[in-house]
């Protein structure tokens, strides 16, 4: 057993609040003194029902989601929400057409998807394999050679109103790119985030979105648990027999959870449970406004940092960079495997860069302290100071 603090700069799953896992500890022989673990418990009895009714309404408050928007716990990570978004979307589009009667044959609206980096790459992949119209809004590593940037509205190339819907990812976690802004489309188009890396981080306008879904490993909990926030009128149970449609599974289905409060089948309990701590936790420190401080201080010390040296080099451009994670490179780069070394006998983990890609990465979510921060920089000037004699 190690006695070493570590600091742990994981990109996910990544650190939890420490005071959230003494609590679990302590409850986790006797929750709510029901005389049963959490992870005992039936989803079916009145504790847990108690329990997921809590976090919905917490995490509403803390983003201050309207009440036409449904919140609900899924299982399979960003990976399974790639494949529910077409379903759910294009029924809820079909649905739209056939209710306004617009539907003329065989229609076939297309997806509109920014690519962005990594994760939205892997999006628009899957939503191709499970639909024929597809469209690239953008993909910046074809326009500009390496994702890094985000490219202005002018080199878009959106479908307009008969899209199902525009997707995008708020924050690329392995290549460190961040949306500073909310895209702008077609009022009647929803639009569809991928926020798992920065929800929670800053505060945003729900209303703007159709749907938003985040993994709950990055900034919000252990692996297990996907929280989607979904506007009512896109839950639609597609009952069309020309509409060339397979039907939604009905694990994929968000009118289907909608209608359980997800507890259609046994939902991820223990995930859920701590992510309703980390609920908690953010409630009693500030909420959101307080966090989102922190976070673009932490953020802002570590790119000066950055930006004053002579051997750290970030690879993104500086009105996008990441405030969740911070990846940089070495000059030369022989140098990055010392570096490591160096930082993992102090205690400071996971700092290596997404085997993609390579180089450094500093994941800094909510849970990672201010001083965490202050530490690595110490560490990076020192590092610098000894390679610069």
């Amino acid at each position: 057993m190690t006695t070493q603090k570590v600091l742990n700069f994981g990109p996910g799953p990544a650190k939890i609040p420490e005071p959230v896992l003494k609590k679990a500890q302590d409850e986790l022989l006797n929750y709510n003194n029901t005389g049963m673990s959490i992870m005992e418990l039936s989803h079916r009895s009145k504790e847990f029902e108690n329990l997921i009714n809590k976090a919905q309404r917490d995490l509403r408050t803390l983003l201050n989601i309207p009440n036409n928007y449904k919140i609900l716990f899924m299982q399979g990570g960003g990976h399974t929400q790639f494949s529910a978004v077409v379903y759910n979307l294009l029924a809820a589009k079909k649905r739209k057409q056939f209710d306004n009667n617009t539907m003329k044959g065989e229609i076939n609206p297309p997806l509109d998807y920014l690519v962005t980096g990594s994760w939205s790459a892997k999006a628009a992949a899957e939503a191709k394999k499970l639909y024929n119209n597809v469209n690239i809004v953008l993909d910046v590593k074809k326009l500009r050679g390496s994702y890094g940037s985000i490219p202005p509205r002018e080199e878009w190339k959106l479908s307009g109103p008969n899209a199902a819907y525009v997707y995008y990812c708020d924050n690329e976690t392995v290549n460190g790119v961040e949306f500073n802004y909310v895209p702008e489309i077609e009022p009647s188009v929803p639009l569809v985030c991928d926020m798992s890396s920065n929800i929670l981080s800053r505060k945003v306008d729900i209303s703007k979105f159709g749907l938003i879904y985040a993994g709950a490993q990055k900034n919000i909990g252990p692996a297990g648990v996907t929280i989607v926030i979904v506007r009512e009128d896109l839950l639609t149970r597609l009952e069309i027999s020309d509409s060339k449609l397979p039907a939604i599974p009905s694990m994929l289905d968000y009118k289907v959870m909608a209608e359980n409060n997800s507890l259609y089948n046994t939902p991820p309990m223990f995930s859920i449970y701590v992510a309703s701590l980390v609920f908690e936790w953010l409630l009693e420190n500030g909420g959101i406004e307080e966090i989102e401080k922190i976070n673009s201080i932490k953020a802002a010390k570590l790119y000066d940092c950055i930006n004053k040296s002579k051997i750290y080099k970030s690879p993104v451009e500086e009105s996008v960079r990441s405030r969740m994670n911070v990846p940089f490179r070495i000059q030369p780069e022989e140098l990055e495997k010392e570096f490591l070394k160096g930082a993992d006998e102090l205690g400071m983990l996971q700092l290596k860069g997404h085997r993609s890609v390579g180089g450094i990465r500093a994941s800094i979510y909510n849970a990672v302290p201010l001083e965490a921060v202050e530490t690595l920089i110490q560490y990076m000037q020192e590092f610098e100071r000894k390679h610069s004699q």
